[in-house]
C-alpha cells in the first residue's frame, strides 16, 4: 500500500496517486484539505464541525517525510502529514467519505464555497 508515484495537476487541483498494488486514485486538494488528519480530531469528545469554504484550495507543496508519509501544504497555510495507509484508505473510500462530507455540510449549514473570491493574475 505504499505510494509509488505522485502527480499534482495544478489546473484541476488534484493529486493522482499510484500505489504499489497498481491502484490509481485521483484525490482533489479540497478532499485532502477537509479530511486533513489534523482536522479529524475532536475537542473534549465533541465532534468538530466540518471544514468549510475550501472549494478553491490548492496544494502549494508536497514533501516526502521518510517512512511517515507525505507532508502536504495548502495555499490556505494549512499543512499536515498524511500517512501512506491513510492515503490508501482515502483513495479506496473517497466516494463514501465525500458524500459524508456533503451530508455534514447540509446538516450544519456550512458551505464548500470560498469566503472570498480568489483570482490568479
Amino acid at each position: 500500500m505504499a505510494v509509488t508515484e505522485i502527480v499534482y495537476n495544478k489546473a484541476k487541483r488534484s493529486l493522482t496517486l499510484t500505489f504499489d498494488d497498481a491502484f490509481v486514485a485521483e484525490l482533489s486538494a479540497e478532499f485532502l484539505r477537509v479530511y486533513s488528519p489534523l482536522e479529524q480530531t475532536s475537542v473534549k469528545g465533541k465532534p468538530k464541525p466540518p471544514v468549510s469554504n475550501k472549494k478553491l484550495v490548492a496544494i502549494s507543496a508536497i514533501d516526502n517525510v521518510a517512512k511517515h508519509g507525505l507532508r502536504i501544504q495548502f495555499d490556505d497555510q494549512h499543512q499536515a502529514v498524511y500517512r501512506q495507509v491513510l492515503l490508501h484508505e482515502y483513495a479506496h473510500n473517497q466516494h463514501r467519505l465525500w458524500q459524508e462530507y456533503i451530508d455534514a455540510l447540509a446538516v450544519t449549514g456550512y458551505t464548500r464555497e470560498a469566503n472570498i473570491e480568489i483570482k490568479q493574475l
